[in-house]
């Protein structure tokens, strides 16, 4: 009998000209100069100010069974893990589930409230894929980001479906979604505009070369 295999789907915030987080990131400023203070600005404002707005993208970002994501992510403690840090989302992050990040630094795994585990993966996006299709348990796994980490995916073929939330502004600098990234073919299945941003769901369907 086959295991059946879930879908594996991201969620990236961008603005109009494609970036995922502007120049100068720091951990007062995780996603750098999007010319707003706070938790992601203006860029983020949509899950945070208009979250009950959004509940319906919310949701579905959470849904997933298991989680990858870059390092610069999980937070601004680069090099050696020489600083103690569990990430951004305090004691009880929202994913539910295991995350695996990615990092060229050894470390144990460290669990949180509300059954999040996060596992630091050293040897690569693959095997950070494998061992999150293996803990999903035939459900959906999620490349939650950076735009890095996404382009590595979308470049390995590795994608199923892009879910785009596009912030209505541009910043012209930054770390930007497709960058190294071959052309692709998509199919645009859902679009929906709310009142300060456009969630639009595309399904990767090839490589074009």
């Amino acid at each position: 009998m086959t295991t059946p295999v879930g879908r594996v789907a991201c969620d990236l915030t961008v603005t109009v000209d494609g970036y995922a987080a502007g120049t100068g990131q720091s951990e007062e400023r995780p996603f750098g100069e999007d010319g707003a203070d706070g938790w992601g600005g203006r860029l983020h404002g949509w899950m945070f100010e208009q979250s009950e707005e959004n509940r319906a993208e919310l949701d579905r970002m959470t849904a997933a069974k298991a989680y990858v994501m870059g390092r610069n992510m999980f937070g601004p403690v680069r090099g050696a893990w020489d600083r103690p840090w569990n990430g951004w989302w305090g004691d009880e992050p929202p994913f539910h589930a295991p995350v695996f990040v990615l990092t060229h630094h050894p470390r144990d795994p460290q669990p949180m409230a509300g059954s999040t585990v996060f596992s630091f993966v050293t040897d690569g996006v693959e095997a950070a894929l494998e061992r999150a299709r293996a803990a999903a348990g035939g459900g959906d796994v999620s490349v939650l980001g950076g735009a890095t980490t996404v382009n590595q995916y979308l470049a390995a073929g590795l994608i199923d479906e892009l879910r785009l939330h596009i912030a209505p502004f541009t910043l012209g600098a930054g770390t930007r979604l497709f960058d190294g990234v071959p052309a692709l073919e998509l199919e645009r299945t859902q679009i929906r505009v709310a009142s300060t941003v456009t969630h639009v769901t595309y399904r990767v369907l090839s490589r074009i070369r």
